[in-house]
């Protein structure tokens, strides 16, 4: 009939299901598409990126072990190319909210491997051929230990290639601001009110080293990322993984990704624990607390533009309002800091998902891992879109600046040392009851001559 999808008939443990003939999944995909019918967040593409890699450094293993023919091996390894080129990206189709140890994600690789696998030997789509998606793709594995491992690859590649190139663009162009705002002083402010003055050059100093601490601190975790469980098999044991495996496999992981995975030497902690995910995700979340803090005090201090504070100029990327003509808002801070809220919760999420490490097996590893990734991807794309179309076209409104300087109470700090605290105290009373500057009034009240104002309120002495 005209418009009917041809099917075929697949087979599992549990019995034969029809699928999609012109799909390479098999009866277990087919059987969680409706079990798990839950949501819309798919898998991410790294995270089977990051499986296609480690499907094909377990086969390459099982052949330099000699639990896998070369035919069947070469086959899966060709399969798994396809993935990585994109060619089988309509293939897992597999949501997040599924079984908490992976199981039906890694079975769904497994199954389109194996299919691919068979139509390269054979032209014939499906598993029923030569490869087999247990008996020869999951050979000497457990979706238990595959996945774990398949976290940390991802993470490891979305790591790589989206957050640390962000991250280093973002601190440079706050160390360019910095390196421009050098001399130029302002008011500070503490508890939302007027403080002593601070250079502004100091205080975009202050952001580029809170990014460049996240990096270390996220450096510091990502080396426990590189500990993978790979080899554990069911409960961390070992069971059905024949000697060399683990040491093929971590060699080939290593060549595919060109990162230095090495061995859990304890694969039952890598299974039942994902502390090292939880502390990432920690890292993660303390550089969404700095990038917040960098991103509200710079829509702060360019909030106006003529009733705010108006100290900083923002690049004006589009109109801000749609019946408000002429107004123009601080966006990218805005998207920035909704998604600092969003990775904050994110941890959350991954903290509850790590303490749930019930026994010897942690069965919240979707959960833990979408959540991660989905952090990484909000704050490389947001920290990139940041510095482009904010901190690189940011100005100083010097005028505004100097304005705030002469109106600022706080002046009178650098008097207190000459003149005595109480003293200096009236003079600030004086000028902010006959709302005059603090110049006019230590004058008025003869407490220094102009010659010691100028020099104790100048540049040198506030920023020293």
């Amino acid at each position: 009939m005209s418009g009917k999808t041809e099917m075929r008939i697949e087979r599992d443990s549990i019995g034969e299901i029809e699928v999609p003939a012109q799909r390479y999944w098999g009866a277990q995909t087919q059987r969680c598409l409706s079990n798990f019918d839950i949501g819309w967040e798919g898998l991410p593409p790294v995270l089977i990126r990051a499986f296609a890699f480690q499907k094909m450094a377990a086969a390459q293993a099982n052949m330099n072990v000699d639990v896998l023919d070369e035919r069947r091996g070469d086959a899966i390894c060709q399969a798994a190319w396809d993935v990585l080129d994109g060619k089988l990206s309509e293939e897992f189709p597999i949501r997040i909210w599924q079984t908490g140890s992976g199981t039906q994600t890694n079975m769904n690789v497994n199954e389109v491997l194996a299919s691919r696998a068979n139509e390269i030997l054979s032209g014939k789509r499906g598993t029923d051929g030569e490869v087999h998606p247990n008996d020869h793709v999951n050979r000497s594995q457990s979706s238990n230990d595959s996945f774990p491992t398949v976290m940390h690859i991802a993470i490891a590649l979305q790591t790589h290639d989206l957050l640390w190139p962000s991250l280093d663009q973002l601190h440079k162009a706050l160390l360019q601001k910095a390196d421009e705002f050098d001399g130029i002083m302002k008011v500070g402010r503490t508890h939302l009110q007027d403080a002593v003055p601070v250079s502004l050059g100091t205080v975009f100093a202050v952001f580029a080293q809170q990014v460049a601490t996240g990096k270390k601190r996220l450096e510091e975790a990502w080396q426990r990322l590189m500990i993978v469980p790979q080899g554990g098999t069911a409960v961390g044991n070992g069971a059905n993984c024949p000697p060399g495996f683990v040491d093929c496999f971590i060699e080939h992981i290593r060549k595919l990704s060109g990162f230095e995975f090495c061995e859990n030497p304890l694969p039952m902690e890598g299974l039942a624990t994902h502390d090292a995910l939880v502390e990432f995700s920690g890292q993660l979340n303390a550089l969404a607390v700095s990038l917040n803090k960098i991103a509200n005090d710079i829509r702060l201090l360019g909030s106006g533009p003529r009733c705010g504070i108006g100290e900083l100029l923002l690049p004006a990327n589009e109109p801000g309002s749609s019946i408000m003509p002429g107004k123009v808002n601080p966006t990218q801070a805005e998207a920035l800091s909704q998604i600092c809220a969003q990775v904050m919760g994110n941890h959350v999420s991954v903290t509850v998902g790590g303490a749930h490490g019930h026994f010897e097996l942690n069965t919240y590893k979707p959960l833990i891992v979408y959540n991660i990734l989905q952090s990484v991807q909000l704050l490389a794309d947001g920290m990139r879109c940041f510095t482009a179309h904010c901190v690189d076209g940011i100005k100083a409104d010097e005028d505004r600046i100097q304005q705030h300087l002469d109106q600022t109470l706080m002046m009178v700090t650098a008097l207190a040392p000459t003149i005595g605290y109480e003293r200096a105290a009236e003079v600030a009373k004086k000028a902010h009851r006959e709302k005059t500057s603090i110049k006019q009034a230590a004058l008025a009240l003869q407490v220094v001559s102009e010659e010691d104002y100028d020099r104790l309120t100048s540049l040198e002495n506030w920023l020293k």
